[in-house]
């Protein structure tokens, strides 16, 4: 990483493999992101993965608020063999599958047509890719999520709805406040996978949608303007790690409550 903020910081020449050797250090890589494009690919990615994350995390609890309050324990190890089996899957075999399923002549483009979707629309294709990061996320959210509410003490449900509560009632204010560290931690995860995504943007974006692992990769390898995709990386780090401190801070006030 310091090799890679100390190149973040160097001269690029167009038709040099990387920096220029003895050059002075330069903010320019760093001045140049605060382009209307720029700013462009950012905003995308960590809406997308915003969007990806809260929808995991909607799916996910429930599920497995069921696997560890309702299931047997033969649905239960079946329920962890098959999320970790997911997750073993090669990831370029589950991304072509969701190409195959949501693409303009995939199984889905009939429905499509008849409910008047553009499958070729930009609305269409980030949803797409939404789809793409949940079919990673949820599995990883669920077994989070498992263990949080593992954690619970079951008769604080049952008191809240002797003394009146609805079922409802007593889940809104105390499982869900319980178990926000895990909410939190479950987010961050899909957050991160969502930010650092390569595949699904690159496959299921069908090259109209850039993430920012995607801009780094094409400077890197493509233009080899290694200065730019360093200073890239690196603003990509500060951010993450930002949206992780705001988060962990949220998490430990609402804990406090």
């Amino acid at each position: 990483m310091l090799m890679v903020l100390d190149e973040s910081l160097r001269t690029f020449e167009p038709g040099r493999v990387g920096s220029v050797a003895g050059a002075p250090l330069t903010t320019d890589n760093y001045t140049e992101l605060f382009h209307a494009v720029y700013v462009r690919y950012f905003v995308q990615t960590y809406f997308l993965a915003f969007c990806a994350s809260i929808l995991s995390i909607a799916f996910a609890f429930p599920i497995a608020y069921f696997v560890a309050r309702n299931a047997s324990p033969l649905v239960r190890k079946s329920a962890f063999a098959l999320l970790i089996g997911l997750m073993f899957l090669s990831a370029l075999v589950r991304v072509y599958s969701l190409q195959l399923t949501f693409s303009p002549v995939g199984i889905l483009a009939p429905i499509m047509s008849v409910l008047g979707i553009n499958m070729n629309g930009w609305l269409y294709i980030n949803a797409v890719i939404i789809v793409g990061l949940l079919h990673y996320a949820i599995p990883m959210s669920i077994l989070i999520l498992f263990g949080a509410v593992q954690n619970l003490n079951p008769r604080l449900n049952e008191a809240a709805q002797a003394l009146g509560a609805s079922a409802l009632t007593s889940h809104l204010t105390i499982t869900l406040p319980l178990c926000v560290r895990g909410l939190v931690s479950a987010f961050l995860v899909a957050m991160t996978f969502g930010i650092s995504a390569f595949v699904i943007p690159m496959i299921l974006g069908r090259g109209r949608v850039m993430f920012i692992s995607n801009l780094v990769y094409s400077r890197f390898s493509e233009i080899a303007n290694y200065p730019s995709g360093a200073a890239i990386s690196i603003v990509m780090m500060v951010l993450s790690m930002l949206v992780i401190f705001i988060m962990s801070r949220l998490a430990t006030s609402l804990d406090r409550t």
